[in-house]
């Protein structure tokens, strides 16, 4: 659940309310009536306005930041390794290897931090 006052852009308009896409506004309440299909009130600048949302009709401002962040890094990847020529860099980015490869790295970072962890409970048993 998202707190009052935070800012958020209006991704889709399920219930057709001529909200406008792509539009920032802030979370001013909370719909709390069960039998009510929206779980949000809230303030568009730009029209003046308050609307009733659902959860699914808004997200963080930082979350749509960082994804579009993530979009452009791709395309910019792409387009990199199609000026170069660079076929494996070309196949990384579009089969989504270059992320398995990260998330391989991470996982073995976990298991050697497990592994002294569990050493580091042994040598205080031990005392």
């Amino acid at each position: 659940m998202l707190r009052l006052g935070e800012k958020i852009t209006i991704v889709a308009d399920t219930f057709e309310q001529n909200i406008p896409i792509g539009q920032y506004g802030y979370i001013i309440a909370y719909d709390r009536n069960p039998d009510n299909a929206f779980d949000y009130v809230i303030r568009i600048p730009i029209l003046n306005r308050n609307f009733f949302v659902p959860a699914e009709d808004i997200e963080l401002e930082t979350i749509v930041l960082k994804l579009e962040a993530e979009r452009v890094e791709r395309e910019a990847l792409i387009d990199f390794a199609l000026s170069t020529y660079n076929e494996k860099l070309f196949h990384q980015v579009m089969n989504g290897e270059l992320e398995s490869a990260e998330a391989e790295e991470e996982e073995t970072q976990e298991a050697m931090s497990q592994a002294d962890f569990i050493k580091q409970v042994n040598l205080r048993a031990w005392i």
